[in-house]
C-alpha cells in the first residue's frame, strides 16, 4: 500500500487505514451529523481524497460504514442495561424505550435506522443495513428465544416490527411526548404486549363440520 501522506505517520496494512478512515468519519458524524465530505476526512487524516476512495467508493458508503462501525458500541451499552431482563415483553419495552432515549446523543445510530434524516443512506428503515442492526440488538437481549418457540422468521418480523416502532416515535414523539416509566407502561402494553411466537390468525376459522352444514341446504317439513 502507499505510504506517503498521512500526516507523516502510514499505516503498516489496509485494515489500519480502513480503521482510521473510519474513526475520522466517526468523529466527522459526532461534529456534523451526515453533512460531511470525502474531503473532510482525507484533509483530518492529511491523504488525498483518492486514497479515501481506495476504500470507500462514496461518501454515503463511508458513512454507512462508519454508522455501522460505532453501533458495536451502543449494542454493547444496551446489552449491559438490559442484562437480566428474561421476558421477551420486557425486554422488548425497556429496549426500545432506551433507544429512543439514547438516540438523540448518537448520530451515528440515527443514520442506520432513519432513513432520510437528513440524507438518503438506506432505502428504507428495513434497508439490510437497518435489519442488520435490528437483528444484532435482538439477539444480545437475555432472552431465550428458541426456548420460548421463536423462529428465524418470527425475530426478522419482530425486527422489523421493532424499527418501525422506533422509527415512527422519532418521526412524532406525541404530544406532548411520553418520556420514562409512562412510555414504558405505553410501551410494554401495546408493543411488549403483543409479541408471540409464531402468532396465530384472530379470526377462529370454522371447522369442516361447520362449513359442510352452512353449504348444505337445509330442508323444510310441513
Amino acid at each position: 500500500m502507499r505510504t506517503h501522506g498521512w500526516s507523516g505517520s502510514a499505516p503498516a496494512t489496509d485494515e489500519e487505514a480502513i480503521s482510521r478512515i473510519l474513526d475520522a468519519a466517526s468523529r466527522a458524524i459526532d461534529e456534523r451529523g451526515a453533512d460531511f465530505s470525502i474531503s473532510d476526512v482525507a484533509r483530518t487524516l492529511g491523504v488525498t481524497r483518492q486514497t479515501v476512495y481506495r476504500y470507500f467508493p462514496s461518501t454515503d458508503a463511508l458513512l454507512i460504514a462508519a454508522a455501522v462501525h460505532a453501533a458495536s458500541g451502543f449494542l454493547d451499552r444496551l446489552a449491559a442495561h438490559l442484562r437480566g431482563i428474561t421476558d421477551p415483553a420486557d425486554a422488548i419495552a425497556e429496549a426500545v424505550a432506551t433507544a429512543l432515549e439514547w438516540l438523540p446523543e448518537d448520530k451515528h445510530i440515527g443514520l442506520l435506522i432513519m432513513p432520510g434524516q437528513p440524507s438518503r443512506h438506506t432505502e428504507s428503515v428495513t434497508s439490510d443495513v437497518a435489519m442488520d442492526f435490528g437483528h444484532s440488538l435482538v439477539r444480545r437481549f437475555d432472552v431465550d428465544w428458541t426456548g420460548l418457540g421463536y423462529t428465524d422468521a418470527d425475530l426478522a418480523e419482530l425486527v422489523e416490527h421493532l424499527l418501525r416502532i422506533i422509527q415512527s416515535f422519532v418521526i412524532d414523539p406525541g404530544r406532548p411526548p411520553r418520556r420514562g416509566a409512562e412510555l414504558r407502561r405505553y410501551l410494554r402494553r401495546w408493543v411488549g404486549g403483543a409479541i408471540q411466537p409464531s402468532a396465530e390468525p384472530t379470526i377462529k376459522q370454522p371447522s369442516a363440520e361447520a362449513t359442510f352444514a352452512l353449504r348444505t341446504p337445509t330442508t323444510h317439513h310441513r
